[in-house]
């Protein structure tokens, strides 16, 4: 099988190695002059993986994409638009793409299948990949489970059957819709985890998971999908490695925001709680904890984070009382 993992930064990094290791032709493209792609030209390694020697390193697109029969994309998810727009520059009319990463469009409101199919993939081309797990534990050797998703089930199926180890148990997504959302909005849920840790109200985080994934699944049934969903390994399986891990980028931003200080690495909740938020009110669903974490992302001149994080946190325990399972 040849593959192509266009994003070398940490999780596109992690997934060529492990493809790598399964045997597979696996090239490795990031863009001349970007720090992750010089990390790896340079040094042969970054600090989450050595570069296996089986794997071709280049910043030339075209060499990556005509090489490939699974295009995987593992890069921000507001740069996929634009970067599709050169990836179909070339013939890629017989390439699978695989989706990795976890977003929602800001602008658009569209799922990152959504803007492939927008851009001309064929939706029966296109596969997305999420769930739990970070790179730290897997390179330790600490196995998870994750899902591969597609309209396509054939071709979910071969991926899933074939990328399957003793590190990655792969089950078979049946909800595109609900799968892409819940994953997004596992990130969303990180932010306001890593509140609660700043705040020093660990003790919430039962209630977080429990009132989280109820308010995604009332989003998914609202899209058309299925909200069980929202209970399944992208979204609430991957609580453990967004709520409480200290790898988690979504999660320490949110504790770093409490004490007013700058998170300098990628957190893809930020940008999926302004979308999430959209989202919501075309749809009317109640998302009362997105909608906070959306507030103290985008509000403006917070001249004291940790007070109007206990002030947002104290008026989301203000609310009217309401059924759990409410709709």
């Amino acid at each position: 099988m040849k593959i192509s993992v266009l994003g070398c930064g940490r999780w596109g990094s992690f997934i060529a190695w492990y493809l790598a290791n399964k045997g597979y032709d696996v090239y490795s493209w990031g863009p001349e002059g970007d720090y992750s792609y010089e990390v790896l030209k340079n040094t042969g390694k970054n600090e989450y993986v050595t570069l296996d020697k089986r794997i071709h390193l280049t910043c030339d697109l075209k060499e990556a994409v005509e090489h490939a029969e699974i295009i995987i994309i593992s890069i921000s998810s507001q740069g996929v638009r634009g970067f599709m727009k050169r990836i179909t520059a070339y013939d890629v009319s017989d390439k699978n793409f695989v989706l990795c990463m976890k977003g929602i469009e800001v602008d658009t409101g569209c799922r990152l299948s959504e803007v492939l199919v927008q851009s001309g993939i064929d939706p029966m081309r296109i596969a997305v990949w999420v769930g739990p797990g970070h790179i730290q534990a897997f390179t330790q050797g600490i196995p998870n489970c994750m899902v591969i998703d597609s309209q396509n089930e054939e071709l979910k199926r071969y991926l899933a059957d074939n990328f399957r180890s003793d590190l990655i148990r792969f089950y078979y997504g049946n909800d595109l819709i609900g799968t892409e959302i819940g994953a997004a909005a596992k990130n969303v849920m990180g932010i306001l985890a890593g509140v609660l840790d700043g705040c020093g109200y660990v003790s919430l985080k039962g209630a977080l998971m429990s009132r989280g994934a109820r308010e995604v699944a009332r989003l998914i049934k609202a899209m058309g999908g299925n909200e069980l969903s929202a209970y399944g390994l992208a979204h609430l399986g991957d609580y453990e490695a967004t709520l409480f891990s200290p790898y988690s980028h979504n999660r320490k931003y949110g504790e770093m925001l409490v004490k007013g200080e700058k998170f300098e690495k990628l957190a893809e909740g930020v940008t999926t709680s302004k979308a999430m938020q959209a989202m919501a009110e075309k749809h009317n669903v109640d998302l009362p904890l997105t909608n906070a974490v959306c507030e103290i992302c985008y509000g403006g001149n917070i001249t004291d984070y940790r007070q109007a994080c206990l002030n947002l946190l104290s008026r989301l325990m203000a609310r009217d009382a309401k059924t759990e399972f409410y709709q």
